[in-house]
């Protein structure tokens, strides 16, 4: 039978060597800036939208 020191060392082991996984995911940088200029754009055109309509009482923002 497994002693418990030696099962919790081979725990630790496992745990440390499970911690040592890295997941790298990488974005095209070109996509993201394009993805970020149209976000950027489409916000813009949503205040700009909102500032020329008045309000419903009448009067502008």
């Amino acid at each position: 039978m497994i002693s418990v020191p030696k099962l919790a060392l081979c725990a630790a082991i496992l745990a440390g060597l499970s911690a040592c996984v890295t997941i790298n995911i990488y974005f095209p940088a070109a996509a993201a800036e394009k993805a970020a200029d149209r976000i950027i754009e489409e916000v813009w055109q949503l205040r700009e939208g909102a500032a020329a309509q008045p309000k419903a009482n009448g009067e502008a923002k």
